[in-house]
């Protein structure tokens, strides 16, 4: 049976198999040996491969490389309480919590939070975290359509009077689309309906700023832009006693090692400038990115960091994602389950270390394949 349904994957074009990285440096990345520019990371700032950060963190670290227990048992430290202290202050929130990643972040939250009597109203597009929560969770779930709020409000005229508690989940930046959610909707919405509002800032985090007064419950991950390991909830200090004592991902997971936990730390506060330099870099090139498609007549939906090229079928994706791996550019093909059925897409994901002229030769060769 396992045989079969691998054969049927490979037939669909849905195989995958996991590269053979050799090395990452500033833009680029060494597979088997091979050279090519990197599109496909979530290294947004370019922090993972700086070599003179970390040797000028860890000219002075001296952390434990393990703490082989869960948090509520012997697994915690002060470099777990210093970084939960910085980011509740980044979001201006009462207190944070640190899960070991970002998909048994979003897990841990929803199945917690949703119980028997419980609703939560999820854009069809959010994460698969999100969706695999919405499955644990012992309360009902429904889809409004992608960043359609008309339809959210449908939704919850329809069903919010049958729950007990209601949570609004979405994405900022959504990773497949690099479009982005109208929080002041979305918050006004909560606010009519009585529902909890929380965000997957994910994709956004330390990317772009927002005002997050009024949004109850923020997760993003430190390993992306920040270019560490982890992820965090920031809320109301109730809400994060509550996944404390309830979040089984959590309780039930050894933490992360702090040296991870202390290198995260150090840059969100010791190197807080570098990172806005880097932020600065990436905002430019977006802005030059984005006025080029205009210019040359390309539409896409989105206005980020994030920009697909939409394909359609698995076939044609893999072809073109091949081709460019021969003319030296690292974008793989993106297919389901990632994304819809027909909707395979080249997603080229811009850094700080991004060049303009070779996002124009990649979409060059793009276009001409699509011709």
């Amino acid at each position: 049976m396992i045989k079969q349904e691998l054969e049927a994957l490979k037939t669909k074009g849905q195989f995958r198999k996991i590269p053979n990285i050799d090395s990452k440096s500033d833009g680029k990345i060494v597979i088997d040996g091979k050279e090519y520019i990197n599109f496909a990371s979530n290294d947004y700032l370019g922090i993972s491969t700086k070599s003179e950060l970390r040797h000028d963190f860890l000219s002075n670290a001296d952390y434990l490389m393990s703490t082989a227990s869960a948090r509520l048992l012997t697994g915690s430290s002060p470099e777990y309480t210093m970084l939960e202290n910085t980011v509740s202050q980044l979001f201006n929130k009462k207190a944070a919590l640190i899960f070991n990643t970002g998909y048994q972040c979003n897990l841990g939250i929803i199945s917690a939070l949703i119980g028997r009597g419980d609703v939560i109203f999820s854009d069809k597009l959010n994460h698969a975290s999100i969706i695999d929560g919405m499955k644990l969770a012992d309360g009902e779930f429904y889809r409004f359509k992608h960043l359609d709020y008309d339809n959210l409000e449908k939704l919850l005229i329809m069903h919010r009077n049958k729950y007990k508690k209601a949570v609004i989940v979405s994405e900022t930046v959504f990773s497949m689309d690099g479009d982005v959610a109208d929080l002041e909707r979305l918050i006004s919405l909560k606010n009519k309906y009585d529902c909890i509002l929380m965000i997957d800032d994910a994709h956004e985090f330390c990317v772009r700023n927002r005002n997050w007064q009024d949004v109850d419950i923020i997760t993003a991950t430190f390993g992306k832009a920040v270019g560490s390991f982890g992820a965090f909830c920031v809320s109301s200090s109730e809400i994060i006693n509550y996944l404390i004592n309830k979040a089984r991902s959590f309780i039930f997971s050894t933490s992360i090692p702090p040296l991870n936990i202390a290198w995260s730390n150090w840059l969100l506060t010791e190197k807080k400038q570098f990172l806005n330099t880097q932020r600065e870099k990436l905002e430019g090139l977006t802005d030059n990115v984005h006025k080029y498609l205009q210019d040359i007549g390309v539409s896409t939906v989105s206005t980020t960091h994030i920009i697909p090229i939409l394909i359609g079928s698995n076939e044609n994706t893999v072809k073109i994602s091949e081709k460019l791996r021969a003319e030296g550019f690292y974008i793989p093909a993106i297919r389901p389950p990632t994304v819809p059925e027909g909707t395979s897409r080249l997603r080229i994901s811009l850094t700080a270390d991004s060049k303009l002229e070779d996002f124009k030769r990649a979409l060059a060769i793009i276009l001409e394949s699509l011709a």
